[in-house]
């Protein structure tokens, strides 16, 4: 491993992100193809729902460059034929010389046979570099394939004292708008959004992306109600009559988007479902009750908190009190990423130490 193997290998997985929340069931990778003279030639990330795939991208515009050259990839190369062709392949076909991957890809279609692949055909192959930076970008791939569930990121837009919500009658934002512009980033970012019956008789909420030009990158929304009550006028019923919307519920319900019975109904049952649709990263968009439950069944992966100075009229123990306990959501199991300011709200990131190794808790 080269400082230059690092330097390109950091640019492919900043492009990975690129497509976090837009290419389920398929792992968001990235992608530089180098020619021999060191020099980058093609960049690319995996496209809306997976097709094509990073690799192509990037061979596509290396062209002839790509011959003699090392390709970067964030992720295994596929060996198999699904709705593309095996990326392990185009590369050989490109003739490039040297191949290295972050990760290997756990997809037992893969699995080490993307490698063997390249290395039969006389590439070079070199594996691990960054590889603590792809595993946190690609922890939702990484979990649905060994834990069958998706990444969850718990965002919590607070007071400075501590309250999720606001007094009734008055406006429900808590934070400003450059954090509300952040919020809908997240969003974007993730394949599915759940929320509980709660928030959806408190705020009616739409769950959607309105950040200019990315409507089409709004996750899917779903609906976490024991009682299976969700009003026909509120807004998730109006866009369930033309996109999905997801209901999951204890009982029998008269909702007109798609509704899943669990008994019982616990973000485990929800998750597993969600994994099984191919979802890799969803984001919890709901009140304390909620997350409380998500954080004490252990699945909370990353958690993104918004915390506005000002103060709200609301008495009694705070919402986040109760939610930050260590027998709750203990962040001192999670690493911070550095706090932005987003105007006069602060911004804070957080990520789950554990692996996605199977075992791992």
């Amino acid at each position: 491993m080269t400082t230059q193997d690092i330097h390109f290998m950091q640019q492919a997985t900043s492009l990975a992100r690129f497509g976090w929340g837009q290419v389920a069931p398929n792992p968001a990778v990235g992608c530089v193809v180098v020619d021999a003279q060191g020099q980058v030639v093609g960049t690319g990330w995996t496209q809306k729902s997976g097709r094509p795939h990073a690799e192509a991208v990037a061979l596509a515009e290396a062209g002839e460059g790509a011959r003699g050259g090392t390709a970067y990839v964030t992720l295994e190369p596929c060996a198999h034929t699904g709705k593309t062709p095996p990326c392990a392949q185009a590369l050989i076909e490109a003739g490039i010389a040297r191949v290295v991957f972050a990760l290997g890809d756990p997809d037992v279609r893969v699995n080490g046979k993307g490698a063997a692949m390249l290395a039969a055909a006389g590439l070079d192959v070199e594996t691990g570099v960054c590889a603590e930076i792809a595993e946190v970008d690609q922890r939702g791939f990484l979990l649905n394939q060994t834990h069958q569930r998706p990444l969850v990121t718990l965002k919590i837009a607070m007071s400075s004292d501590g309250f999720m919500r606001t007094p009734e009658g008055q406006s429900p934002w808590i934070t400003g708008e450059l954090a509300r512009q952040k919020g809908h980033m997240l969003r974007a970012q993730h394949d599915a959004i759940v929320t509980g019956a709660g928030t959806l008789a408190a705020d009616n909420p739409s769950l959607d992306c309105r950040l200019p030009g990315l409507a089409e990158a709004s996750p899917v929304p779903v609906i976490m109600s024991r009682g299976g009550k969700v009003s026909p006028n509120c807004h998730l019923a109006t866009r369930a009559k033309q996109e999905t919307v997801l209901l999951y519920t204890e009982t029998e319900s008269d909702f007109v988007g798609e509704t899943m019975v669990l008994a019982p109904l616990t973000p485990e049952a929800v998750l597993a479902d969600l994994a099984a649709r191919g979802m890799t990263r969803v984001l919890l968009e709901c009140g304390p009750e909620l997350a409380l439950a998500f954080a004490q069944a252990g699945c909370l992966d990353e958690v993104a908190i918004f915390i506005a100075p000002k103060k709200v009229d609301l008495g009694g123990k705070s919402d986040i009190s109760r939610l930050m306990s260590p027998e709750a959501l203990d962040l001192t199991q999670f690493t911070e990423s550095a706090p932005q300011q987003l105007g006069p709200d602060l911004y804070m990131h957080y990520t789950r130490h554990a692996t996605w190794q199977k075992g791992a808790a």
